[in-house]
């Protein structure tokens, strides 16, 4: 088996969601921020992840992504399945005709051992919950700030700046009459 990025981003990009989705719909930006995984990637893949009911989307302004179902009813297989990720040893995947179609003999003498990978691999995979993920990154002690508070702030405190240097800036500055202006120049005639 060949486990590929596409699998392994999506897995961990699964796993900040369902970190982070308490504190309201996750955005994709900030998942490719976070994890560094391409912004346009995500979008492929969440596509995906959302036909398969594994996360829902939320369109406008604080929209994003939150998990369609509980995080203990996804498993890992269902996140990789999702994808599309292959979950195959077998070189002929899993058909049987490992040496040619036209080949007699079909299989390989390694077909079984492979198959039974395949059986093993699908059946850990399934055993372990989005649930379970989540709970082993809490344990190593990950600190989840909810960050749309804090942009709400920053954007508050931003907003004010400018209003207040402005009105301050007009108490010190006394009026001066323009040089060229046209009363001005009625005055001096």
């Amino acid at each position: 088996m060949r486990l590929t990025t596409k699998g392994r981003f999506a897995v961990t990009a699964i796993i900040d969601l369902a970190l982070r989705e308490t504190h309201g719909p996750v955005t994709l930006a900030g998942i490719s921020q976070r994890q560094k995984i391409s912004l346009s990637y995500l979008e492929q893949l969440f596509g995906k992840l959302r036909r398969f009911n594994i996360v829902e989307s939320t369109r406008g302004p604080g929209g994003g992504y939150t998990l369609a179902r509980g995080s203990n009813e996804i498993s890992v297989a269902d996140i990789i399945v999702a994808v599309d990720e292959p979950l195959d040893a077998t070189q002929c995947g899993g058909k049987g005709n490992c040496h040619s179609e036209e080949d007699s003999h079909g299989r390989c003498m390694t077909h079984d051992l492979w198959s039974n990978l395949n059986s093993k691999m699908v059946e850990y995979l399934s055993s372990v919950s989005l649930h379970d993920l989540v709970q082993q990154q809490e344990a190593r002690g990950i600190v989840i700030q909810d960050m749309r508070q804090k942009k709400i702030k920053v954007e508050s405190v931003k907003a004010e700046k400018p209003a207040s240097a402005l009105a301050a800036k007009k108490e010190a500055a006394p009026k001066v009459p323009l040089v060229n202006s046209v009363f001005n120049l009625a005055r001096q005639s």
